[in-house]
C-alpha cells in the first residue's frame, strides 16, 4: 500500500500549510482536511472510501466539497467510516439541509451519492487484500484511529489524541507496523492546553513512545502552524529508543 501526504498541519497559513488527509492507493482518503482540494478532478473521482478519525472541522471539511464535486459522474456511493458518534454528528451538524445537503438522500435514498459506514474499536473493514482496523483514542469528541494492513507490512495513524492506554496497548500488539503517524500539536509551554483539548505535548509524546514495545518510523503530524518548529526542537530532546521525525507535506509512505 501506499500513502501519500496531502495535508499534516494543525491549520492553515502558508503555500504547504493542509489540514490533515492522507490519500491511500488511488481510493481510499484517512480523514479529508483542506489537503485533499488539491487533488485534481479525476484523482477525486476515483476516491470511494473515506476513514475519518473524528468530526472536528480540520478534519472533514473537504468531505461535503468533494461528495458535491464528484457525486453525479459516480456510479456508486461514496462511503464515509467513522464511529457511530461521529456520523451522528457529520449527519446533524454537516448533512442537515442547512449547512450543507444530504448527500445520502441525493438524487434520492434509494440511490445516494453519500453512505454512512459506522466502524467501531477493533472492527476491521477489508477491501480486496487491505485490511483498516479501527483502534481506540482519546479526544475531545468520540475519536477513533487506523491500523493499514496490506499484507506485507502494517501503518498506524492515530488521528487526534491524547496519551491513550487502550492505544498503546493496541499499537504494541500491532505486529510489522513499520509506520507510526501521531500528532503532537503544542510545545511543552502549552502542557496544560494540550490537556485540556486532549492533544499531545512533546513530553506527552515521550511518556507515550516509552511504553511502546514495537519498533515503528515514527511520523508527527498536526503541528500547529507558527510552532512546529519549537515542538520539533523539543521532541528532538526525546532520549528513548524511537527517533520521530516531521511528516512532510507529500510525502509518500509505502508499506
Amino acid at each position: 500500500m501506499k500513502l501519500t501526504v496531502l495535508g499534516c498541519s494543525g491549520g492553515i497559513g502558508g503555500a504547504r500549510s493542509r489540514t490533515t488527509s492522507f490519500l491511500v492507493d488511488d481510493d481510499i482518503l484517512l480523514d479529508c482536511g483542506t489537503g485533499v482540494g488539491d487533488l485534481e478532478l479525476d484523482a477525486l473521482r476515483a476516491v470511494d472510501h473515506v476513514f475519518v478519525t473524528h468530526a472536528h472541522l480540520d478534519h472533514i471539511a473537504s468531505i461535503p466539497l468533494l461528495i458535491d464535486s464528484v457525486g453525479e459522474s459516480r456510479r456508486f456511493p461514496l462511503t464515509v467510516y467513522g464511529s457511530p458518534e461521529t456520523l451522528r454528528i457529520l449527519r446533524s451538524h454537516i448533512f442537515n439541509w442547512l449547512i450543507w445537503p444530504d448527500f445520502t438522500a441525493i438524487p434520492n435514498r434509494h440511490r445516494p451519492f453519500l453512505r454512512l459506514q459506522p466502524v467501531k474499536v477493533g472492527e476491521c473493514v477489508r477491501l480486496g487484500e487491505r485490511a483498516i482496523t479501527a483502534l481506540p483514542a482519546h479526544h475531545t469528541v468520540p475519536a477513533l484511529g487506523y491500523c493499514l494492513d496490506s499484507g506485507a507490512g502494517k501503518l498506524v495513524y492515530t488521528g487526534d489524541t491524547t496519551y491513550c492506554k487502550p492505544l498503546i496497548a493496541a499499537l504494541n500488539q500491532t505486529r510489522n507496523l513499520r509506520h507510526l503517524i501521531v500528532e503532537t500539536a503544542f510545545p511543552d509551554e502549552q502542557h496544560g492546553l494540550a490537556l485540556a483539548s486532549r492533544h499531545l505535548s512533546p513530553s506527552l509524546l515521550g511518556a507515550m513512545l516509552d511504553e511502546l514495545e514495537v519498533s515503528p518510523q515514527v511520523y508527527i503530524s498536526h503541528l500547529k502552524p507558527g510552532v512546529g518548529e519549537r515542538i520539533m526542537a523539543q521532541i528532538a530532546c526525546y532520549a528513548g529508543r524511537l527517533r520521530p521525525r516531521a511528516l512532510v507535506h507529500g510525502e509518500i509512505l509505502e508499506f
